[in-house]
Order: C-alpha cells, then structure tokens, then sequence
C-alpha cells in the first residue's frame, strides 16, 4: 500500500525482470517457470505486434512447502519477499467467503504488510476471485482444497501491486474469465495488458446489471480525473448474500498485532534501530543493543512498519506506540491515499461513497489491506470520510438522519492524524503539486 500512493501514481508499475525466450515451462532452477515470454509469433491473427509480456516467475519446490516464488520487481518499488511467500487461508464467511493472505515487503527494506485475495463461492458452485495474490503452488493448492472451479478472476484496482499477479494467477485456471477495472494505467510507461500476462479481459462497468455475477455481487466504479501523471480507479463490491463490502484501499482497519502471514524475520528486522530509527529520533540517543526475539520486539516491528506505511517518514519510530495507538483499532482511509488522491477529488469520492452507503447494506468490509473482515456499518465507513465534508463545504450538506450525524461527529476522530507524522506527507504533497507530478485539486475543494 505505501507503494500504492507514493508519488499520487498508485501503485508504481515496475517492470518484472523475470523474462526468458521460449516456452513457458522451461526447466528454470530445479523447478518449472511459470511466467510469460517474448512470444515471436502472434498468438491469434489478430495481433500483428509481437507480444511482450513481462510477469512474476514462479517455481515450485518441495523443500519450502511450494511457497517459493521467484519475484523480481523494479524502480522505483521493487516488492517482496523475492523468494518466499507463505500464504494463510481463513474463513470469513461460513461456507461463502474465504480470504487468502501473503507477506507484500516494499523493496529491500524491513517494512511490510500483508496483502489479501478474496473468494466467494457463487450460486453456481464456482468461485469468484477478488484480488488475485502470488499463485504459488501452496496458495494454488489452498484454492483447489475449496472443492469448486474458479470461474471468475477480477482485479479491481489498476494499482500495481495486485495487476503483476492476475496474469500468472490466471494461467493456473484458464478456464475462468478475467475482469479488470477501467482505464488500466502504469508508470514509468504506460503499457497494455497484454504486456503483464493478462489477455482477453472484459472491462468491469460502474452498476453493470449485464455481468454473469450481478444478481449475487453488485459493483460501483470509482474513476476519477488524472490525480497526478494518472487516474486513480477502484471498484467497490457488494455480495448481497452476506452484507459484505469488498474495497481495494479505500478503507484500512490497522490491527494492534501484526497479520500472521507476516514473517518473525520481518518483524524482528524493524525492531532494530537501523538508520530510519536515527533519523526520525528527534535528537535522542539510539541505543544499539541487539533485538532479542520475544513478543515485545515483534509487536515494535510491526508498529514501525505501520507507521512507515501510513505517513512514509512517521515522527517518532524510536518510541512508535502513541502514534500507532492513534491509528489502529479504527476504520480510516489510509493518509496517504487521502492527501495524494482522495483530497484531490472530492466530488468524485463522495459521490462514490455516498453511492455505497445508500445502496448497500453491509455489515462488514474487506479491504486488501490490514485487518479483515471489518464489522462496519455504513455510519463507520462515512465516518472515516468525514474529512471530505471541510473540502466540499455546504453543496453536500443536507438534513442528518440520527446515524450520519454520528457518522460525521465519528467522522471527525477518524480522519484525524497526528500532525507530527503527517508532516512528511505533507512536504512530500506540496513538492509534488509544486513541480506538477500532483494537482492540487481537481475539483470541488473548497479554499
């Protein structure tokens, strides 16, 4: 997610280096590569250009409990773990919904997060997949354990992050149809589809009634101008069945203990007082003891990680708990999505969202991000919106029900964060409009 935001570009679009010439399933490290290729010839008569597609590298190997995922990502976010990544699978709704987690690292430093795949069974008996995550066979296998075929494979953001896994994900279960969000963008080139693995694809539609889902799963589009160098789109899902709210990284719910997926090696690393520590220590000595595996050391690696993740240069990392305490345990839209985006068109994300909350009544969100499913109602989603009510002043005002005006009192709390952790942000927000990567605002805000 910090990669999602970083520079109003969300999710940069790094290259993957993983390319080889030949066959797909040529022997590649002991195991079998199961990314793409320059095709030489075209696939269909059709295209008259050569196919270059650049995707993830898997191999499958016995010794690691088919976790191994070979994964090489480039500027300016490179995304980890590069080898590695184990996947948990839980139960979010009896018999319904399962989510799918791994470890997502940002480049070679010690902060991470976990990003999450979630699949509904349908009516039909078949499986609707949100998100897809790094196909590794041990993840593959947890999927098949479900006893249903995958019939859909929707990627609901154009973010980076969750775009190089559909691809390689999607040639495990060729017979499912891929759906992808509009207006597919990415940086530093903006390159089509087809160039990360994903072909054929139908375009998701803001209230499409025509998709084979819409009686159980309905949608929303959020499509908004150009933010920066590009757009910024998610779509929102709704699964009628069991009231439940599907985002990509509109909301986040951060938990007080890291997600299990999330190495103790990963933890135990931001523990220690490295060169971010020094930095952000405000002048104060930096002790340089060894950090000793036990649930304190872990729970300070996460809560860094945290910090780092939400305000990139957070105020204070050597003593993280106030800071981290204001964050977690609540629904809040992420700071960086709210000031390089989300503050930058404002009509655009309260007409989403008042769209969501009027339609849909769901009891419980699940994000990509963080902690899930959520218990929410529709007063705590617009609560963590709150701050789009000084933007867009009195056009949006009207006369309260009893639950908006806790909505928006709630709203208030929510959308607060600390001043200190924010100013980096905010530097990096008023660099970016100053040399025209950001615009200040689209639409709507009020001055």
């Amino acid at each position: 997610m910090v990669a999602a935001i970083a520079v109003s570009l969300p999710k940069s679009t790094v290259l993957h280096n993983s390319l080889f010439l030949g066959k797909p399933n040529s022997p590649f490290l002991g195991g079998s590569l199961k990314g793409f290729c320059f095709q030489l010839k075209p696939r269909c008569k059709r295209r008259d250009f050569i196919n270059l597609v650049v995707a993830s590298a898997s191999t499958s190997s016995s010794s690691n409990g088919g976790r191994f995922y070979l994964n090489f990502t480039g500027f300016p976010f490179p995304l980890g773990p590069f080898l590695n990544r184990r996947t948990i699978r839980t139960e979010a709704v009896k018999d319904y919904i399962w989510l799918f987690e791994q470890e997502q690292a940002l480049g070679f430093s010690s902060v991470s997060t976990n990003i999450r795949m979630t699949v509904i069974k349908l009516k039909s008996g078949g499986l609707w997949i949100h998100a897809p995550i790094a196909p590794t066979k041990e993840c593959i296998q947890l999927v098949k354990e479900l006893g249903a075929p995958v019939e859909y494979i929707v990627l609901p953001t154009f973010a980076y992050e969750h775009k190089i896994f559909v691809g390689p994900f999607s040639r495990k279960f060729p017979r499912a149809q891929v759906w992808v969000a509009p207006r597919q963008w990415s940086w530093p080139l903006n390159l089509p589809l087809e160039f990360f693995g994903i072909f054929r694809a139908k375009t998701l539609k803001d209230k499409d009634l025509s998709t084979p889902w819409a009686n159980e799963i309905e949608q929303k589009v959020l499509s908004s101008p150009e933010v920066g160098i590009g757009p910024y789109v998610e779509v929102a899902f709704y699964h009628k069945r069991s009231r439940t709210l599907l985002v990509t990284d509109a909301v986040i719910f951060v938990p007080r203990q890291p997600p299990e997926c999330i190495s103790k090696e990963s933890l135990l690393a931001s523990a220690k007082n490295g060169l971010a520590v020094r930095i952000l220590s405000k002048g104060k000595e930096v002790p340089k003891e060894p950090v000793v595996d036990n649930k304190m050391s872990r729970q300070k690696g996460w809560e860094r990680m945290v910090l780092q993740i939400l305000f990139l240069g957070p105020s204070n990392l050597l003593e993280p708990n106030a800071s981290f305490a204001q964050m977690s345990q609540k629904l809040i839209v992420s700071p960086i999505v709210k000031t390089l985006v989300f503050c930058k068109v404002p009509e655009k994300v309260r007409d989403w969202i008042d769209g969501i909350t009027r339609d849909w009544r769901f009891k419980r969100i699940i994000p990509a991000h963080f902690a899930a499913p959520i218990n929410a109602s529709r007063s705590d989603f617009l609560a963590a919106f709150g701050f789009l009510d000084d933007l867009l002043g009195e056009r949006y005002v009207t006369r309260p029900s009893l639950s908006l005006l806790l909505a928006i009192l709630m709203g208030k709390a929510a959308s607060y964060f600390p001043p200190d952790d924010m100013k980096t942000l905010s530097s990096l927000d008023q660099f970016l409009v100053s040399v025209g990567a950001v615009k200040k605002t689209v639409s709507g805000r009020k001055r």
